[in-house]
C-alpha cells in the first residue's frame, strides 16, 4: 500500500506541473528547451498543442511625405524631357528635347529664373516648378519698339527677341563685367555694355576676332565693335568686355532670326 500511495503522489505532482504550464516559459538564451516527455514518446492527438492564435501585424510606421524631386544638370528621364518641352513652349531654348539635363537646359533654366525673379540656381525644385506652371512674361523694355526687335535687359541678364510682336526667344546673356582692361589691339577702358537704342549693322559667320576679343557668329549693333555673339563661357555673372554673350547653342541659329541690317536693338540697364 505504501508503494501505491507514493506512485499516486508522483503522478499527481506531474499532472499539476503540466496543468500549470511548466515548460511554456522561454529558455535562457543559448539553451534548448527540454521536454518532460521522452523524445521517443508520441503524444496522443488530444494532447497535441494547438497553433497559437494569429496576431495582427503592427502597423508600419508612417513615412514622411516625399520631397519633390529636384532636377539639375546630370538628371535624366521623362521629368527632364517634360521640363525641356515646357521651356521650349515658353520660348526658352533648352537644346534638343532628349531627356538629358545638360548645359543647354541649365542655361535655359537660368533665363527662366531670371525673368521670373527667382533665385538663379539652374536647378528645378518646387518653386521653379510652380512658376513653370504659371509663368509671367518677360519684362517689356520698349513697348513700341517695333514688331521685330531685340531687347537686352542688363538688370536681369536676359535677351528677348520679338517677332511679329510676340516673344520668340528668351536667352540668358553675360554682358560687360565693369572691370578695367586693355585690348591686345591697343586701347584701354572699362568693360561696359553701352545702353541705348541701336540697330543691327552686320553679321559675320563663325569665329571672328575684333579688338574686344573673339566672337562666334556675331550680330553687330554698334559698328563692328559691339555685338550679340556666342561664346564658350557665358556664366551667370557679367564678364564680357562689353558685348552681349549668348550661349553657343543659341548662337548657332540666332542670326537667322534677326534681319541684318536694320533690326532695332534696345539695351537697358
Amino acid at each position: 500500500m505504501r508503494h501505491r500511495s507514493l506512485a499516486l503522489s508522483v503522478l499527481a505532482m506531474i499532472a499539476a506541473l503540466v496543468a500549470a504550464g511548466c515548460g511554456s516559459a522561454s529558455p535562457p538564451q543559448g539553451q534548448q528547451r527540454q521536454s518532460l516527455v521522452g523524445a521517443a514518446a508520441t503524444p496522443s492527438p488530444s494532447a497535441r498543442p494547438t497553433a497559437p492564435p494569429a496576431q495582427t501585424p503592427a502597423p508600419a510606421p508612417s513615412s514622411p511625405a516625399a520631397t519633390p524631386a529636384v532636377l539639375a544638370q546630370g538628371s535624366s528621364g521623362p521629368a527632364v524631357l517634360q521640363l525641356q518641352q515646357r521651356l521650349a513652349a515658353l520660348t526658352y531654348y533648352p537644346g534638343p528635347p532628349d531627356g538629358q539635363f545638360g548645359p543647354d537646359t541649365e542655361e535655359a533654366v537660368w533665363a527662366f529664373q531670371e525673368t521670373q525673379g527667382l533665385p538663379v540656381t539652374g536647378t528645378v525644385g518646387p518653386q521653379t516648378q510652380a512658376a513653370l506652371a504659371n509663368p509671367r512674361s518677360p519684362t517689356v523694355l520698349v513697348p513700341n519698339g517695333g514688331s521685330t526687335r531685340v531687347e537686352v535687359n542688363l538688370a536681369d541678364e536676359v535677351l528677348v527677341l520679338y517677332k511679329a510682336g510676340q516673344v520668340a526667344l528668351v536667352s540668358h546673356v553675360s554682358s560687360g563685367g565693369g572691370y578695367y582692361f586693355c585690348s591686345p589691339g591697343g586701347g584701354c577702358g572699362y568693360a561696359v555694355t553701352p545702353t541705348g537704342d541701336y540697330q543691327t549693322t552686320t553679321f559675320m559667320p563663325g569665329w571672328v576676332t575684333v579688338p574686344l576679343g573673339e566672337m562666334y557668329n556675331p550680330v553687330f549693333f554698334i559698328g563692328t565693335a559691339f555685338a550679340i555673339h556666342g561664346d564658350t563661357d557665358v556664366p551667370l555673372q557679367p564678364v564680357s568686355h562689353g558685348c552681349v554673350r549668348i550661349p553657343m547653342d543659341i548662337a548657332q541659329f540666332f542670326y537667322t532670326l534677326v534681319p541684318t541690317p536694320g533690326t532695332p536693338v534696345y539695351v537697358r540697364g
